[in-house]
């Protein structure tokens, strides 16, 4: 007797979702006339603190407040995503796979650090300086008036491989864990949106945010770790020299104060044979940075190009990992 085994080739409903989600970051990005969950965070955030410092003076008062913030906006960002969701895919399947496709895309920040880095380099290659120094001010926190065009480039290798954690594969690390588990994407997602927004607001040792942004500061470092860790261990096996870049990360990336964006500049550094760090200025206060890699040759616009490409294959890598093992179980539990 002959048995005709059918095979079930349907596919894992997550799926969809990451595919779809990453393309959109690929293709659009974020547009500018649309609103944005972060800045939504970021009204929530200002009113919040704002209302903080009015009422409350003690260190104790705003740390205890601090907590309250960073939990209610977590918390909060997710659920309202969860919320989202239920209701779009009660109206139609369709359109809760749009929403949920395009809110996961909304956590990542691909094609805006590629933007963004482009908006600088183009005045920078055409000579214009000026552009170049106000265009960068728009995205990093130091002076740039008086820059130079090796200190510019090496502000745009800086921004661009420091925010690939935080900004593009740490929310793509809580969208895939969501897609295993039974809330899905949208909400790991966003709420790790939440957190990395509350550290780039409030997350400073300076005074006025000292105590109330120490907590927020503190759990978006936990939440970046394994994500940031990751990430370095991806860049170390596309580099086809994992050891050396594993033990150059060891070597230079601890003495950055941050846990993670430290780890994060040096393993791009260190991939591309270039060195980052050094002496910046903030509001005229000289600080410097230590530095992290090897200068074996200067950074150039093509090398910042070459750190963007390794974003995207990074994020290529552990989508098809995902996506490889959600349809490997979703088949087998068929």
């Amino acid at each position: 007797m002959l048995t005709i085994v059918q095979m079930n080739y349907e596919i894992h409903p997550r799926i969809p979702v990451l595919a779809i989600a990453a393309l959109l970051d690929y293709l659009i990005g974020d547009p500018w006339s649309w609103l944005h969950p972060v800045q939504v965070m970021g009204w929530f955030i200002q009113h919040y603190t704002q209302h903080c410092f009015k009422h409350f003076a003690t260190p104790q008062a705003l740390r205890i407040a601090g907590v309250g913030l960073a939990i209610a906006l977590i918390l909060g960002s997710g659920s309202v995503g969860w919320l989202i969701l239920y209701a779009a895919h009660l109206i139609h399947p369709v359109l809760g796979l749009a929403t949920e496709s395009i809110l996961l895309a909304s956590c990542l920040a691909g094609r805006s650090l590629r933007a963004a880095a482009e908006q600088v380099l183009q005045p920078l290659l055409s000579g214009d300086l000026e552009a170049a120094r106000s265009q960068l001010s728009r995205y990093v926190g130091r002076d740039t008036a008086t820059l130079s065009e090796a200190e510019i480039l090496r502000a745009v290798l800086e921004t661009v491989t420091e925010n690939a954690t935080d900004g593009s594969m740490a929310p793509l690390f809580y969208g895939i864990l969501g897609a295993f588990l039974p809330i899905g994407s949208v909400p790991l997602a966003l709420a790790y949106k939440a957190a990395s927004t509350l550290d780039s607001m409030v997350g400073y040792r300076e005074a006025p945010y000292t105590h109330i942004g120490w907590f927020s500061a503190r759990l978006e470092d936990g939440l970046t770790w394994l994500p940031c860790r990751l990430t370095v261990l991806t860049l170390a096996l596309l580099s086809r020299r994992p050891r050396q870049v594993w033990q150059l990360c060891q070597r230079d990336a601890p003495q950055d104060p941050s846990p993670n964006a430290g780890w994060s500049e040096c393993a791009y550094a260190a991939v591309l044979g270039v060195q980052v760090g050094g002496t910046n200025q903030y509001k005229g206060i000289t600080k410097h940075k230590p530095l992290l890699g090897n200068p074996t040759r200067p950074i150039t616009a093509a090398v910042i190009a070459q750190a963007t490409q390794l974003t995207r294959r990074n994020i290529l890598i552990w989508l098809g990992i995902a996506i490889a093992t959600l349809q490997i179980l979703h088949t087998q539990g068929s």
